[in-house]
């Protein structure tokens, strides 16, 4: 099982923010986590298409873009124009899951799914063959910074069981309240991605940070 690291560039230094996209293209992290929130379907507004362009142009590893949006479907050829190599979008913001998930792959982007911590990793039965991941949101989506929800661990133990027992090949990420404190636990109960924002960005050493997640 994959030990993959995904900074959340929400926590970034947004005054000096290519000293940090260099920091993570220097660091073992291995992708960019790009939160994309549109003050909708999440109580917060982060940043959107311009940004992730900008992120692009210097970024040596593959852009992770987590849109926390309504009507995801609305923008998926505009993300993969941005520079987009991986695209999430929520169950619960998908009125025709499937279609989007075909949509995304059809740009040739990895499809991933996020579900909220009130969703049931049940409900994605029918598409688990179809997405390259799954995002498990152990916070509640809109905010970094947030308390890890303990329960977020049986739905990983849960999810990868489902994976493991239908033969599908699709990754689980993690994302809300990740640390050094859990990072073990989260790859133990079936975790391959796990995301970190304030951890690593607030981290007198970012990239010890990212390195201690990896080591987990």
């Amino acid at each position: 099982m994959a030990k993959l690291v995904s900074p959340s560039m929400l926590s970034a230094n947004f005054l000096n923010l290519e000293n940090d996209i260099k920091m993570v293209n220097d660091s073992e992290a291995d992708w960019f986590h790009l939160d994309v929130m549109d003050g909708m379907y999440v109580p917060n507004i982060s940043f959107g298409l311009p940004i992730v362009k900008q992120i692009n142009k210097i970024a040596k590893k593959p852009l992770d873009v987590h849109l926390m949006i309504a009507q995801p479907e609305r923008y998926i050829k505009d993300f993969k124009a941005a520079g987009a190599d991986i695209l999430t979008i929520h169950y619960e913001a998908s009125t025709h899951l499937h279609r989007s998930i075909q949509a995304i792959k059809a740009e040739g982007m990895k499809a991933g799914v996020a579900i909220n911590p009130h969703t049931n990793v049940t409900l994605l039965e029918d598409v688990l063959k179809d997405i390259d991941m799954v995002l498990i949101m152990s916070v509640n989506p809109g905010f970094g910074g947030q308390k890890f929800i303990e329960q977020s661990i049986h739905k990983i133990k849960r999810l990868r069981m489902e994976i493991e027992s239908s033969g599908a090949q699709t990754m689980i990420q993690v994302d809300g309240g990740v640390d050094n404190t859990n990072a073990a636990t989260l790859y133990d109960a079936g975790a391959d991605c796990l995301v970190a924002g304030s951890y690593v960005f607030k981290a007198n050493d970012p990239q010890e940070a990212i390195s201690l997640l990896k080591k987990a």
